[in-house]
Parts: C-alpha cells; sequence; structure tokens
C-alpha cells in the first residue's frame, strides 16, 4: 500500500485576519501549515501541500508544493495528479493544525474491504434546526444522526481520481472531498475525531489553537 498525504494550504487567510495565506500564519512560532504537516507525515509514504500558486516555487520546503487550484478540491486534484502512485489518499487541511499520527492511522484502519473512504468527524451536540432562507425554522432535526465533518479524509485512490474528475464548477460545488465520493456511489465511513481536532478560522481559534499546543 503506497500512502500519499495531501495537505490544503491555499486559504486566503481573510476570515483570520491574517496579511498572507491562512496556512502559513504563525501559531506558537512556526506556519499552521508545519504543525499539520507534522501530524500526517508519519502514517505516510510521502506527502503533498498544495499553496497558492505564487508560492509553489518559493523558499518553503518541509515538504514537496504543488499549485492550488481555483477551489479546495481543485487544489486536492492537482495534489492527487503530482503523486499517481497512491494507493491511498489522506487529504487533509492545513487549517485543523493539531491532527496527530493516531487519528490517521484511525481513519486509514476503517478502509475496511468494501468501504471507499473514511472521514474525521464530531458528533453534533447541539441543536440542529433547518432554516428557509428568511429564517424561519422549518425542521429540527435529530442530532443523534448528525455528524460535523472534518479532515483528515482517507479515500482509496481509484475512487478519489475518479471523484475529481469533474468541471471546475462541480469541484467548487462542494465542501469537502468526501461529497464527490458519496455522489458517484462511495462509501464513507464517520471515524471520531478529538475535541482537539479543531478548525482555524479566525482569530479566537488561533488563541485556543496556541494554548493547546503549548509545551
Amino acid at each position: 500500500m503506497s500512502v500519499v498525504g495531501i495537505i490544503a494550504a491555499g486559504g486566503s487567510g481573510e476570515r483570520l485576519g491574517a496579511e498572507g495565506p491562512k496556512a502559513f500564519a504563525v501559531l506558537a512560532g512556526r506556519p499552521m501549515v508545519e504543525w499539520a504537516l507534522e501530524g500526517i507525515r508519519d502514517p505516510c509514504d510521502r506527502v503533498v501541500v498544495a499553496v497558492p500558486p505564487h508560492l509553489a516555487a518559493g523558499s518553503w520546503q518541509l515538504a514537496e508544493t504543488v499549485p492550488g487550484g481555483d477551489s479546495r478540491s481543485a487544489s486536492v486534484r492537482n495534489a492527487v495528479e503530482a503523486a499517481p502512485e497512491a494507493t491511498v489518499y489522506v487529504v487533509h487541511d492545513a487549517a485543523r493544525p493539531l491532527v496527530t499520527p493516531e487519528l490517521v492511522e484511525r481513519c486509514l484502519a476503517a478502509l475496511e474491504p468494501g468501504i471507499d473512504g473514511a472521514v474525521a468527524g464530531a458528533r453534533m451536540t447541539d441543536t440542529v434546526k433547518e432554516a428557509a432562507p428568511d429564517g424561519r425554522v422549518l425542521r429540527t432535526l435529530d442530532r443523534s444522526a448528525l455528524w460535523s465533518i472534518q479532515t483528515p479524509q482517507v479515500f482509496r485512490a481509484e475512487m478519489l481520481r475518479e471523484a475529481l474528475d469533474r468541471d471546475p464548477a462541480a469541484l467548487a460545488a462542494v465542501t469537502d472531498d468526501a461529497a464527490l465520493v458519496e455522489q458517484i456511489g462511495g462509501t464513507v465511513h464517520v471515524v471520531e475525531a478529538p475535541p482537539s481536532n479543531l478548525k482555524v478560522t479566525s482569530t479566537a481559534d488561533l488563541r485556543v489553537a496556541e494554548t493547546l499546543l503549548a509545551p
């Protein structure tokens, strides 16, 4: 089995208030993407990082880089094309810097026969309501069956390649690669992630992550 890790690191950082790409915002003394890379590197044979095009040939050489695309999934596709030898891809967001090798390994272990993908997730703890565009509540959903989906997301390589073979609009319309795999009939399982596997979106998230990473 050849396991290739992919880190999507092409976000602009606007919501974080960063001056440059979010993945390279400094977190506890290191660029955020370095923490994510550290978390997924050991379970993988190789890691490819999709970065903003102007950084793809830059000085950041901790891992192989490829230019990002116009959407997150387009960036993942660029990385997939750079690593055709993979039998399994581990897709992770740079904005989740507290990922652990153990979580990656549990997702890999979930790829049992008949399973095409495994995604990290957290059980919904809040009450969840579906609302109309005007804010009117339509119904309250059963949260016992609902998960907030995260990364890492692990896929059999042939399924992810097929799922990513879409036009740019179709790639931009989804928020995670598992949705693309589901759309072509793939079977995806959820692996419960620890509470620390948070996504850094705001400055408040950045402070929480720094606290958790502090020695």
